[in-house]
């Protein structure tokens, strides 16, 4: 019988191995619409990376909203406000300092995209000097080409880009594509539009405010990892391989 108690009074006292779960802060997420990485489905935010941030979230019990918004809109509100991340964000050398990191979500390639009637061919981002490059407000492939020289016209609406570029009001189109996916062929208008040159490769994060506590940050990261490892990734891949457009469909 004092067995028994000591035993129950061991539990019930400051052993770490009966402690509960910690309990985390409640995180805002914030994301753009860019499907199918992130979309609205029945109402909901989903997609590629939607899921993904989402399943994290819910395995470690973290509670959350996720919320889309433009995207220079969502950046500034993680650079900003307190326990507030933003996804699918460009990891660079200029951004480091600003946030803390938990990914990669993915991986992808930067390219430029042009009208396949013109056949421009470009060996290097110094043979496309001069021309006019269509890219999206407040995004890293922005910046990148502002900073190697490069003339950048910039679009509030990245999607308004396709139709600059059919309409001669660019001569290229920078974009972001999955080298293991159909996004390439998604974009490009039925062959009206196709890709001239690949001038980048990086890797995509869930990018937090400083105010994420560490631990959180860890514990992440590592469900991250165990979901690559255990197919999390590849199933939620899965999901949205024949997704279409039906809007950019029926432009086609």
């Amino acid at each position: 019988m004092l067995r028994v108690v000591a035993v129950l009074a061991f539990l019930l006292s400051g052993n770490p191995a009966a402690a509960a779960p910690p309990a985390w802060p409640a995180l805002v997420i914030t994301g753009e619409l860019t499907p199918p990485t992130s979309m609205f489905v029945d109402g909901k935010p989903a997609g590629r990376q939607t899921d993904r941030v989402r399943e994290m979230l819910e395995r470690l019990g973290v509670p959350h909203r996720i919320d889309l918004l433009p995207w220079k809109r969502a950046y500034v509100m993680a650079q900003r406000d307190r326990l507030t991340c933003v996804y699918s964000t460009t990891r660079t050398p200029e951004r480091e300092r600003d946030f803390k990191w938990v990914g990669p979500l993915t991986e992808t390639e930067w390219l430029l995209m042009g009208r396949a009637d013109r056949k421009l061919s470009l060996r290097s981002l110094a043979d496309a000097r001069g021309l006019r490059i269509g890219t999206y407000n407040g995004d890293a492939r922005d910046d990148f080409l502002r900073s190697k020289g490069l003339r950048v016209d910039p679009a509030n609406n990245d999607a308004s880009n396709v139709d600059k570029l059919l309409l001669n009001r660019i001569d290229l189109w920078a974009v972001a594509a999955r080298s293991d996916s159909n996004d390439v062929q998604r974009m490009g208008r039925n062959g009206q539009i196709v890709p001239v040159l690949v001038f980048n490769r990086v890797e995509l994060y869930l990018a937090c405010h400083r105010s994420v506590p560490d631990a959180l940050i860890e514990r992440m990261n590592a469900t991250f990892d165990t979901m690559r490892r255990d197919g999390t990734f590849q199933r939620i891949d899965r999901r949205y391989a024949q997704w279409v457009d039906r809007n950019e469909a029926a432009r086609r």
